[in-house]
């Protein structure tokens, strides 16, 4: 998870438990839920680039590399609606302290790692944790806090959210030269410690008022549809028209499709299909799908060819990320701003093609020695293009819908990010023929043609889909 994903869910808060919480112990579980979903942000911006080191240390080819990404989100893709909706009916507390405890330990896993398959599954592990704790934390926090304080704290919680994606990179290459890459995992340990304290300690459990039952045979459908078309994905480079990679695709088909029906028919469904009959919505959702794989797959590729292609070390390379996070941390307030002003049309047309700009810069100075001329240009232009169109999206999909279904809207809207980049990783392996440094640096330059015409497309879908400001919501 990094610091390009929207918010989750905007949070309903009926009973909880108990008076309302004194200023001093809404601070400390302010603080608790900071710390408890910046396990799951920090984590994985700075996993991102430590790869191309756990790559060698454990064996495998870059197909392992992607395994390493995928595996872990593609649990949290699948299941971070069901992990809202499980917080809303067994208590938020209590799935968000369970979600950081899985989290932790399988941290702990992943940091004793001895071969691959191993790490892969940890990973795994750590993508059901983080599905818990990431929709809790914000839910919890909504419990904390009364309607007028809630806006400013939520602020806060985003903002810090953003603060250690960006902190991400640069930590995690500094513990994997200094120390070892095992300690960008041990490092969650004492963090979690202090995240329950604060929690555990402060907070009052909190229950929505009308939850029903857990929609759980569509989070096992979208699991299964996901990870067979995932997997066929990531293998099919290599296998071509195999039997096997044929059949597990058809299952992949099949269970998406059942998972539409079973929206169609569930009482609580994670996703309302209702909500695609706003053209505005679906065309947002299209511009994020397309946005987010484009961001995934440079994210991916860029720490390897910084550390393998050009030879920077983990800390210099988790450095040279900056620029984007530094970009986001600071644009995307002001953008939220003036979308409400002019609305989220122009933010969502001038950002992405800002971004194909970036993107195509990227391509185009790949062959040049120093990091000034062939990574910062265009990192700095696919930065101000990202913090233009990141926060408007998120106001483009709530002001598509009806109030009662924003957080359902601003839930799909994170989840087709989140599945964006997963699909984007899979996909690499069409583009990347090989781990050494010739096929890695073809492959970086083809990705980032790929992502400057996705990205391109994406302005023009917005241009469009998306109503001008003023218009009235559609469902």
């Amino acid at each position: 998870m990094s610091a390009l994903q929207p918010p989750c869910d905007r949070v309903l808060v009926e009973q909880v438990e108990g008076l309302a919480h004194p200023p001093r112990a809404q601070t400390l579980v302010l603080a608790g839920t900071v710390l408890g979903s910046g396990l799951a942000f920090i984590d994985g911006s700075a996993v991102s680039l430590t790869l191309p080191v756990i790559q060698q240390a454990l064996g495998g080819d870059l197909t392992a590399a992607q395994w390493i990404m995928n595996a872990y989100a593609l649990l949290l893709s699948a299941l971070v609606l069901a992990g809202g909706a499980a917080a809303d009916r067994y208590g938020r507390k209590r799935v968000f302290a369970i979600g950081v405890a899985v989290f932790t330990l399988a941290s702990v896993a992943c940091g004793l790692a001895p071969n691959l398959p191993f790490m892969i599954a940890a990973r795994a592990v750590q993508g059901v944790g983080a599905a818990l704790l990431v929709p809790a934390s914000l839910a919890l926090l909504g419990a904390t806090y009364d309607a007028e304080g809630r806006g400013q704290a939520v602020g806060i919680w985003a903002g810090a959210s953003g603060l250690t994606s960006a902190i991400g990179p640069v930590l995690g290459g500094w513990l994997t030269q200094v120390i070892s890459w095992r300690a960008v995992f041990f490092i969650n340990v004492p963090v979690a410690a202090i995240c329950l304290w604060l929690v555990l300690v402060n907070a009052k459990e909190s229950r929505g008022k009308t939850s029903g039952p857990v929609d759980w045979m569509g989070a096992g459908a979208v699991t299964v549809g996901l990870s067979a078309i995932t997997w066929a994905l990531t293998v099919a480079p290599g296998r071509g028209g195999d039997p096997v990679v044929l059949s597990v695709s058809a299952l992949g088909m099949v269970a998406l499709t059942s998972f539409a029906f079973i929206e169609r028919k569930a009482l609580n469904p994670m996703i309302p299909l209702k909500l695609f009959r706003s053209a505005t919505f679906s065309g947002v959702n299209a511009v994020t799908l397309v946005l987010y794989a484009a961001f995934g797959a440079a994210f991916f590729l860029l720490p390897f060819e910084l550390i393998r292609v050009h030879g920077y070390a983990p800390s210099a390379a988790g450095a040279g990320l900056l620029p984007m996070s530094v970009a986001l941390v600071v644009l995307s307030p002001l953008a939220g701003r003036l979308a409400s002003r002019i609305g989220a049309r122009p933010m969502l047309i001038v950002g992405p093609l800002l971004a194909a700009v970036g993107f195509g810069l990227l391509a185009a100075l790949a062959d040049r020695a120093s990091y000034w001329t062939s990574v910062f240009p265009g990192l700095a232009v696919l930065a101000v293009g990202a913090g233009i169109a990141v926060a408007p999206l998120t106001d483009a999909v709530l002001g598509a819908v009806a109030d009662e279904y924003e957080g359902a809207a601003a839930g799909v809207n994170n989840a087709v990010a989140r599945v964006a980049g997963l699909l984007a990783v899979a996909l690499l392996g069409f583009v990347i023929g090989g781990s050494d440094t010739r096929a890695i640096a073809a492959g970086y330059r083809a990705a980032m043609i790929v992502a400057a015409l996705a990205s391109g497309a994406a302005g023009v879908v917005a241009g469009f889909t998306v109503k001008p400001k003023g218009r009235t919501r559609a469902a």
